[in-house]
């Protein structure tokens, strides 16, 4: 995903840019010129080791050692993601708290959820970080090897393999696009994130996994999750071997994913927005971070904070109709 395509996505996405615009407002005069001087707090609305909190961690360390300001990741967990997404909306508008998290589960929000909080009006986007593709698994004692020898054992066991996912989140409308268009049923268990998700495939508590590809690959390379697809529109350099999701049976132009962003409160001085976003694009356009990122199949982005606005806008919108079309509601 480049920024070209995140800029380009979605015919609706006008109609949503409005609210991130006159988000940007400032609160009070913001001396861009000085700031930061303490130490910046980014949120991470999921547990540990998922992939929202690996790449915090490592922007964090890059931005600490450039800007001499201390960058700290806090994990504030729940309701699959909206406690900390609140948290941040709530937060004083001074440059000083951010949010890093998959916008594409942020999008989809308000749609399954009753929020006490609006992503598209609260919120204020920095930049996109990321797109990782997620990665179609199995545990290694699931007797599968492709597709469609997954579609096969699902239509003859209906409802009895399991799927774990945070409830109302991309990876989990990923399973539900997925069993949709290929007429299987299996069962969804309820978890706090991703790495959750993962570590119950991987032990073998349940069968079958979509999830981001920077947190399932390595549980891939040991050998705890069996890989059977990649769902970006491209076979991928990092797994050429690999078959996208979209040249299964009855699957064509499937892709989903992770798409990763930093926002911030609505009403932060657009001056703090443009300098960290700057900041991040240095960051993620070092040959380090880069070749750590995309030997593990993440597309680093860095773009604008307008063409995210006009990503998150356009997928919140097609989601929206996804979810309307087909009745969807959390149970």
């Amino acid at each position: 995903m480049n920024r070209a395509a995140i800029a380009g996505a979605g015919c609706c996405a006008a109609l949503f840019c409005i609210p991130f615009a006159s988000a940007q407002a400032p609160a009070a005069k913001s001396a861009a010129g000085t700031w930061p001087v303490r130490p910046l707090r980014i949120v991470i609305p999921y547990p540990p080791g998922g992939t929202s909190d690996i790449l915090a961690r490592l922007l964090g360390v890059k931005v600490t050692e450039h800007w001499g300001q201390q960058v700290i990741v806090e994990n504030r967990t729940g309701a699959n993601g909206n406690i900390g997404a609140e948290f941040v909306a709530r937060a004083q508008p001074d440059g000083y708290t951010f949010l890093l998290t998959d916008i594409g589960n942020l999008s989809i929000a308000p749609s399954v959820y009753k929020l006490a909080y609006d992503p598209l009006r609260d919120l204020t986007p920095v930049t996109t970080v990321s797109y990782s593709p997620h990665l179609l698994t199995v545990h290694p004692s699931v007797p599968v090897k492709t597709m469609r020898e997954l579609i096969n054992l699902a239509k003859a066991n209906p409802g009895k393999l399991n799927y774990p996912t945070g409830l109302g989140g991309a990876p989990h409308f990923a399973g539900m696009q997925f069993a949709q268009r290929t007429g299987i049923d299996w069962t969804y268990i309820g978890t706090r994130g991703g790495a959750d998700s993962a570590l119950m495939v991987a032990s073998g508590q349940a069968d079958v996994l979509f999830l981001g590809m920077l947190q399932t690959l390595p549980h891939v390379r040991n050998k705890r999750l069996k890989l059977i697809a990649v769902s970006s529109a491209k076979r991928i350099d990092a797994l050429p071997d690999t078959p996208t999701v979209g040249e299964g049976p009855g699957l064509a132009g499937f892709v989903t994913g992770s798409w990763q962003g930093v926002m911030a409160p609505a009403r932060t001085s657009p001056d703090v927005i443009s300098k960290f976003n700057g900041e991040l694009a240095r960051v993620l356009s070092l040959a380090d971070v880069k070749q750590k990122l995309t030997s593990q199949g993440t597309d680093p982005v860095g773009n604008a904070p307008q063409e995210t606005a006009k990503w998150f806008g356009a997928e919140h919108a097609r989601m929206a109709k996804l979810i309307k079309d087909t009745g969807f509601k959390l149970q």
